[in-house]
């Protein structure tokens, strides 16, 4: 393997260079190929990392395996504590380190990266305390001298696979969940952003992560489908946890049904966000930014449809005008950019082609509308958006705020779930009475109100119909990792 002369400096969260941990060893995969790494911004290798492949799966499987008999039963809950404790410590000092790698890679500005690298050890620092919390139960029994009692036990060897937009966050938040109950992890994270996950990995040895407890598989795109698969249907994996698309998501949901595993999916959104007229304008705006243009407008929770009420829209997209104006695109790392590249020259083409269509039926472009510097893509705002427009209906991952207007609280909320996707919504109104109406109305997982911003780890996160099964974070979280006995006892 290879590491370019940007990645020495981080020699303190990635030491042995870009390379697959199984079994805790750093170590080439099994047929030595490699893949490069690139920035999205300007296309330039990053480094070159292990190519793993179905056979360097099989091993980190059987890794996880053993180290499950004695992660799950020769710890305490206390030791998995003091453990995921250490780590949250070792990422925060490691903050600097591990946001620049991050932006390297992945592209968003640092900023930005250091919020994610913030928001990832956050779930360490919950989890140390919720692995202390795994209660059971005792039960009256229905006939005397018997005891009825349920516990809860770790699932087993989990399979991460994970995405390029949050490539800390979305590892972490999953990992600690897991790792607290007493599972064991075989990790595959995105082909874009494999970095970020090797230095989780190299972060969490340090904090005294024993050897097969935790496996990262860095794979480029060809082999990710063949990887994915015999994730799902070994029998030596308990459960699948996948944040990523819908049409993905179907796919491994549909390959786990021959052992029937555990299937946790975080899936692709089409959120909405309602602006009523009782609206604080400047709130609105304010919360549509957050929501909107976070990661390029890159995550899953992107508001992506902007219904404004028509007597109020002219002077929220004023507003939204002046505040996107603000936005400086160019290279994460530089600074004052406030708007990373888009992940690859793909993305970049399927926003000018929504972009397109749009203009090509009528919509107006307010502001951008063009691409910028390597992959990025102006923030770009458009009216006048109609059902008969790829862009009302598509998640657009990209930074275009896209409005249609609206007149009535019943019909705005019957267009918002005209969906399949529910992940997240959002609405400003000053009006309780209709918080309570549209809150409980809206088909969504998560609804922010007068807030663009609301995930964090002491909150459930997940989404309804194609959006997803399952929570992460908060309590809920260690259920998608843990399973009830029941036990019955004559006395």
């Amino acid at each position: 393997t290879e590491m370019s002369s940007s990645l020495k400096q981080f020699s303190s969260v990635l030491p042995r260079g870009s390379l697959a941990y199984i079994n805790g060893v750093w170590s080439d995969s099994k047929s030595r190929a490699v893949f490069p790494v690139t920035n999205p911004f300007n296309n330039e290798l990053v480094a070159t990392t292990a190519n793993c492949d179905v056979e360097d799966a099989k091993l980190a499987v059987e890794s996880a395996r053993i180290a499950f008999a004695k992660w799950s039963r020769e710890t305490t809950a206390r030791d998995r504590s003091a453990i995921l404790s250490r780590w949250f410590r070792i990422m925060e000092r490691e903050k600097e380190n591990l946001a620049k790698l991050l932006t390297l890679e992945q592209g968003k500005p640092l900023a930005e990266a250091k919020g994610e690298i913030d928001y990832s050890s956050s779930f360490l620092d919950w989890y140390s305390g919720e692995a202390r919390r795994v209660y059971g139960q005792v039960v009256p029994a229905a006939v005397l001298n018997r005891e009825h009692v349920h516990i809860r036990e770790p699932i087993g060897v989990v399979a991460l696979i994970t995405p390029w937009n949050f490539p800390t966050a979305m590892i972490a938040r999953k990992a600690a969940a897991a790792l607290s109950v007493g599972c064991t992890l075989v990790i595959k994270p995105a082909e874009d952003t494999p970095l970020s996950a090797l230095a989780f990995a190299q972060t969490g040895e340090e904090a005294g992560i024993p050897k097969g407890v935790l496996n990262v598989l860095p794979s480029d795109r060809s082999n990710s489908a063949s990887i994915g698969r015999f994730l799902c249907e070994s029998t030596d994996v308990d459960a699948i946890s996948f944040t990523g698309s819908t049409a993905v998501g179907k796919i491994l949901l549909s390959q786990s049904a021959s052992t029937v595993k555990r299937v946790c999916l975080e899936l692709g959104g089409n959120a909405p966000l309602l602006v009523f007229q009782s609206a604080d304008i400047d709130v609105a705006v304010k919360g549509t930014m957050a929501s909107k243009f976070r990661g390029s407008g890159q995550t899953c929770v992107s508001a992506n449809r902007l219904f404004v009420h028509s007597s109020i829209v002219k002077e929220y997209v004023d507003k939204l005008k002046t505040a996107m104006s603000a936005l400086k695109t160019g290279d994460g790392l530089a600074s004052g950019t406030t708007q990373g590249p888009l992940i690859n020259d793909r993305a970049v083409a399927k926003t000018e082609e929504l972009l397109k269509d749009a203009t090509d039926k009528g919509a107006k472009i307010v502001l951008g509308g063009s691409r910028g510097a390597g992959c990025c893509f102006q923030p770009t705002l458009i009216t006048g958006i109609t059902p008969d427009m790829r862009i009302a209906h598509e998640e657009i991952f990209a930074p275009i705020a896209a409005i249609h207007e609206f007149d009535d609280e019943t019909e705005v909320v019957k267009r918002a779930n005209s969906t399949r996707s529910g992940l997240a919504g959002y609405m400003f109104s000053k009006d309780q009475a209709q918080v309570y109406r549209v809150t409980r109305s809206l088909q969504v997982g998560m609804i922010g109100v007068n807030e663009g911003l609301m995930s964090c780890a002491e909150a459930a996160f997940g989404g309804v119909k194609e959006s997803g099964l399952g929570r992460e974070g908060a309590g809920q979280g260690i259920d998608e990792f843990t399973q009830w006995k029941y036990i019955c006892q004559q006395h």
